[in-house]
């Protein structure tokens, strides 16, 4: 990684963190609040890219490991990572990068509901889907169930991934997918 990229990826890993200091919204009947912090993982990968943007977000996961309390309610450790949010946690690199790798894909003839589709399917969709599955079985309830409560966080998820597609587009003149497609084309 250059410098410039892992400054970004720091900086974003830090955001997410930031985002951990919003209260969350305890619903009760999950183990897992509503967050801000989903935003950040959207914006990490429509705004730095697949390589960066996941590299945001495994930083993040390493700093909460080693006991840094960024998540929501100020978490930290391992515990978080193996409870029942885990599985929303551990989805957040690969959701940046997939969020990423489409939006290059995009990036300069993107629209802004191009990138609202690609944050929606991966930031959204991916990122519930597979903390609802994780949830569930830690939780030792049936995946339908986990799934069906799950739910709960597509509106607000859905929300975040066309808050982000607006910011993505309207910082697009110095967002670093710039700088790794044109290198990509003229290699």
């Amino acid at each position: 990684m250059k410098t410039k990229e892992m400054v970004l990826a720091a900086l974003f890993a830090a955001l997410v963190g930031v985002m951990g200091l919003v209260p969350a919204i305890p619903l009760g009947f999950i183990p897992v609040p509503i967050t801000l912090q989903t935003l950040g993982v959207i914006l990490a990968g429509c705004f730095l890219g697949k390589k960066t943007g996941a590299m945001s977000m495994i930083l993040f996961i390493v700093l909460v490991a080693i006991g840094l309390p960024l998540l929501s309610g100020g978490r930290g450790g391992i515990a978080p990572l193996i409870g029942p949010a885990a599985g929303y946690i551990w989805s957040w690199p690969i959701a940046a990068f997939l969020i990423g790798y489409f939006t290059e894909k995009v990036w300069f003839e993107a629209k802004v509901w191009k990138i609202m589709i690609i944050n929606f399917v991966f930031g959204a969709l991916f990122v519930d889907a597979i903390g609802a599955v994780v949830m569930a079985m830690i939780t030792h309830t049936s995946i339908v169930g986990g799934v069906t409560s799950g739910l709960i966080f597509i509106p607000g998820d859905t929300i975040k991934a066309i808050v982000a597609a607006i910011i993505a587009i309207q910082l697009k003149t110095v967002s670093p997918i710039n700088s790794v497609r044109f290198n990509t084309a003229h290699r």
